[in-house]
């Protein structure tokens, strides 16, 4: 595409660092062409400069001199795009649970708690489910219900959020962290084979961005080692594996219902196991180590989950197959906005497989795109899109972990240092729409090199 006078505005081409060391995206008015109608104040505009106008955006026609006049330096998008912002649902059906739990002046330990656990199981299709106040207690109930002692080692991947080796360190386990596949970004069952040892007490494995990990690999190396197997599952629900929905693998998988996930009980957790012994002691631990008989009878904590919490979780799932066809529908938008761009690609599902698509992430690679992933983020950023590094840095590099890197990786990690410095996840959801996604992507292309792109 080529601009001429005639259009509307037009950009600097200086895209990565302008004079102003501000938006690298610089509006212009378009004045008019060739010399003799040049005035104080406009700026030459050579041929190859980056053109937005009306239409779009386009590149100056060579032999075509343009002056222009710089009038703003505004944003993209007046308000910010975010990643994860919450799914709201039916806020009247949300209501009418939340009347109800007033009416019968019943909080916590409630039927609406019952109900999502009902829910959920199903989902998973597994025989229990155990809701809880956040995922990340969940993750502890179901290492300690698994029987992972304090003082023990739990294998995990190093490419995930930090929540999943500190719901670990928090009850006295010693998180060893393992690379990934570089295709998948889970972990590699080879590695997690290699790491085991005398100390080791359980394996971790997290469905990074919702595609599931190499299951069968894993249980059989659990088995082989008599070691509790258990899923981080915060962004898998709904996704499925060989056909089976993610929930029902290993000895329990722990999901997350926190206000960024596609599925959200304003804040929550909930674990799933077939185990009704483990399902037993973690329903104990959550509340202060009461068990069925109302008697103490171990260690515990508070994190149940309350009915409002429920209520909104409830009103969620009952909106979770459009929600995740709307992501599927952004996902390909996005696929299709940046198609053909080098060295960007959008991370895809496992082929054959339901997902929840409830992240996109591309991958950046710098050498091909002639700028690092950060430029694209801070591009992004100053024009109201809130892209987000998941997951950078790789938890080996967090503290208290990197201070001890014998302990908590022996092994080299480079598939994670490497995705550490390429992933960006993007705006979707409910609140994201087909123009929103065609102006992130015209920015990335733009950002990337609009000469390398035809435009």
């Amino acid at each position: 595409m080529w601009l001429t006078a005639a259009s509307v505005v037009i950009a600097d081409r200086r895209l990565k660092r302008n004079d102003a060391g501000r938006s690298p995206l610089c509006l212009f008015t378009a004045r008019n062409r060739g010399r003799r109608g040049r005035t104080r104040g406009d700026t030459p505009c050579e041929p190859g400069t980056v053109g937005v106008g009306s239409f779009g955006i386009g590149v100056i026609r060579p032999r075509s001199p343009i002056y222009a006049r710089r009038v703003s330096e505004l944003p993209r998008f007046p308000e910010p795009l975010h990643v994860g912002r919450p799914n709201i649902g039916d806020r009247k059906r949300l209501q009418e649970r939340i009347d109800t739990a007033l009416d019968r002046r019943w909080l916590s330990n409630g039927p609406l708690v019952l109900e999502l656990e009902e829910t959920v199981a199903a989902l998973a299709g597994t025989a229990h489910c155990v809701a809880t106040c956040n995922g990340t207690v969940a993750l502890q109930l179901a290492a300690r219900a698994c029987g992972v002692e304090p003082g023990t080692e739990v294998i995990v991947p190093a490419f995930t959020w930090v929540a999943t080796p500190h719901a670990l360190s928090w009850i006295g386990v010693t998180p060893v962290f393992c690379d990934v596949d570089e295709e998948t970004a889970n972990l590699s069952p080879a590695l997690v084979k290699e790491l085991i040892g005398p100390a080791t007490g359980g394996i971790l494995g997290v469905h990074v961005f919702g595609r599931p990990c190499a299951v069968d690999e894993l249980t059989d190396i659990a088995a082989a080692a008599g070691l509790p197997l258990m899923f981080d599952a915060a962004h898998g629900l709904g996704s499925t594996y060989h056909g089976r929905p993610v929930g029902g693998f290993g000895s329990v998988e722990v999901f997350s219902f926190h206000a960024t996930k596609f599925i959200n009980s304003f804040e929550g957790g909930a674990l799933v196991t077939d185990d009704p012994g483990i399902a037993a002691r973690a329903r104990a631990m959550r509340n202060f180590g009461i068990g069925e008989d109302g008697l103490v009878q171990s260690h515990g904590t508070n994190a149940k989950m309350g009915e409002a919490s429920a209520a909104m979780g409830l009103t969620s799932l009952e909106n979770m197959d459009a929600l995740m066809a709307y992501n599927s529908l952004n996902h390909d938008r996005y696929e299709r906005g940046l198609e053909g761009l080098p060295g960007v690609s959008v991370r895809r599902q496992a082929p054959g497989e339901r997902a929840n698509h409830q992240y996109v992430v591309v991958e950046i690679d710098e050498t091909a795109a002639g700028i690092h992933r950060d430029g694209v983020h801070e591009i992004l950023e100053r024009h109201n899109v809130r892209s987000r590094r998941y997951f950078h840095p790789g938890c080996h590099r967090h503290e208290p972990y990197r201070s001890r890197p014998e302990v908590h990786a022996p092994l080299p990690l480079p598939h994670t240092e490497g995705l550490s410095e390429r992933v960006l996840s993007l705006p979707t959801g409910s609140v994201i729409g087909a123009e929103e996604i065609s102006g992130v992507c015209d920015i990335i292309r733009w950002a990337v090199g609009p000469t390398r792109t035809g435009m």
